[in-house]
């Protein structure tokens, strides 16, 4: 894109690199502008969220669009404008390494006496008639919920707050391993690959098909046999499945079962016309291949 369209010359703002180069968001423009081109710009990353959110004791949830924008227009005005990549590195370095997540090392932190997270630790709750920097009163966007109120035994560690997580959701699929007899007698197996975006993106597995929940034992077959045909080319038998048993396998944000089914080829079988790619391997290659760990299980 620079070499192309921008006659080789790197855009030098954050404002620029952002508009001009697809792909460059927020931090990355941040940090460029910053450390190699000495704009006086600001940058959050996950170590300046936590240093700020505990300098300010900011206890809303940290990944809002509402409390990511005060961090912002926060970074930008605390930056250094003689020194604005040294600033940045030194803001992102004091998350790292000192006001880390769990047990920060507050006794060496140089910026403790701007700490309203170390004084409230300190001095315990702040005054019933807040600093309007502290509010801590009324809808304020930025402070804690009233249903999380401060945990004296969490200290500095009160900050930042995340969004309480989705609990995952419940899915079952059918999966069928399909097993022939290669041409030097190993037996192999049939694994198709997965689409280019979404779950698990261009990942081998077992051919499979979700379910809908609470499917009965004979429909689950039935769709899983209509399903086989894309590949084999041919009507697969529901009665010819083999039930296996059943995988349980958690994603960050998804309770995956996997009903898992066998099934035996006789002679030499060719794969008809599939929608996705698809090809026969040995247990070793299986192994070798691009697969989740969910299907090493299966």
């Amino acid at each position: 894109q620079v070499v192309s369209e921008l006659a080789g010359r790197m855009p030098r703002t954050a404002e620029d690199l952002q508009r001009l180069l697809p792909g460059v968001g927020r931090y990355t423009a941040g940090a460029i502008a910053s450390i190699s081109y000495g704009q006086a710009t600001g940058v959050v990353d996950g170590n300046v969220i936590r240093v700020l959110c505990r300098l300010r004791c900011i206890g809303a949830d940290s990944s809002s669009p509402s409390v990511i924008d005060r961090l912002w227009d926060m970074a930008n005005v605390l930056v250094d404008s003689n020194r604005p990549g040294d600033f940045n590195q030194a803001l992102m370095e004091l998350g790292a390494t000192v006001c880390v997540p769990k047990a920060p090392l507050c006794g060496e932190c140089p910026v403790k006496q701007h700490c309203q997270a170390w004084r409230r630790k300190l001095f315990g709750k702040p005054p019933p008639v807040p600093d309007v920097e502290d509010c801590g009163v009324g809808d304020c966007p930025l402070c804690p919920p009233a249903s999380e109120p401060w945990d004296s035994s969490l200290g500095v560690t009160n900050f930042p707050r995340k969004a309480a997580k989705k609990p995952p959701r419940v899915m079952r699929t059918a999966t069928c391993v399909l097993e022939r007899r290669g041409c030097h007698g190993a037996p192999e197996y049939l694994i198709v690959q997965r689409p280019s975006s979404g779950l698990l993106a261009g990942l081998w597995e077992f051919p499979s098909l979700p379910l809908a929940q609470d499917l009965q034992e004979e429909k689950e077959r039935e769709e899983l046999a209509d399903h086989l045909q894309a590949w084999m080319g041919q009507p697969v038998a529901a009665k010819g499945l083999q039930f296996i048993g059943e995988v349980i396998h958690i994603f960050s944000h998804i309770h995956q079962t996997y009903v898992v089914y066998s099934l035996h080829l006789d002679g030499d079988v060719t794969l008809g016309p599939a929608l996705s790619p698809s090809r026969w391997v040995t247990e070793d290659e299986f192994h070798a291949s691009a697969v989740s760990t969910a299907m090493k299980k299966v």
